[in-house]
């Protein structure tokens, strides 16, 4: 194969390439992909600052220590800070309980549409109907 056929190819390889990106980019609403990542950065700063600025504090108060990194217990030269694995268990119920406030939020702001009421209820008739049918 010649070198002028190579460029060719790679050339086409290159065009097929770009076009499979173009195509892939635009599958997914990507505006809308990025707003929600970054929602989620900012968000992260909130549950930062209800945890370290309130909730961290009370337990660390609770256990007599200035914060999560003092409770543990030494068995010789090694640390075993249970602090860390009780702020990662918090952190995680925090996180859940605000996702399940915005969740629950968004479903009670989004009313179904007459026809998505219609569907449901001709689903569950239709359904019904087969059930008691006798076989």
């Amino acid at each position: 194969m010649s070198r002028s056929n190579s460029r060719v190819l790679d050339s086409r390889a290159m065009k097929k390439f770009l076009r499979e990106f173009k195509d892939f980019i635009n599958k997914g609403d990507v505006v809308t992909i990025a707003v929600g990542l970054i929602m989620a950065l900012y968000f992260t700063k909130i549950v930062d600052a209800v945890l370290n600025g309130v909730i961290n504090p009370i337990i660390a108060a609770i256990f007599g220590q200035p914060s999560f990194v003092d409770i543990g217990f030494d068995p010789g030269d090694a640390r075993i800070s249970i602090g860390l694995v009780i702020d990662a268990v918090i952190s995680f119920v925090v996180v859940a309980f605000f996702l399940f406030l915005i969740v629950r939020a968004y479903n009670r702001m989004k009313k179904p549409t007459p026809a998505e009421t219609e569907i449901s209820l001709l689903t569950q008739i239709r359904d019904e109907l087969r059930a008691d049918r006798p076989t």
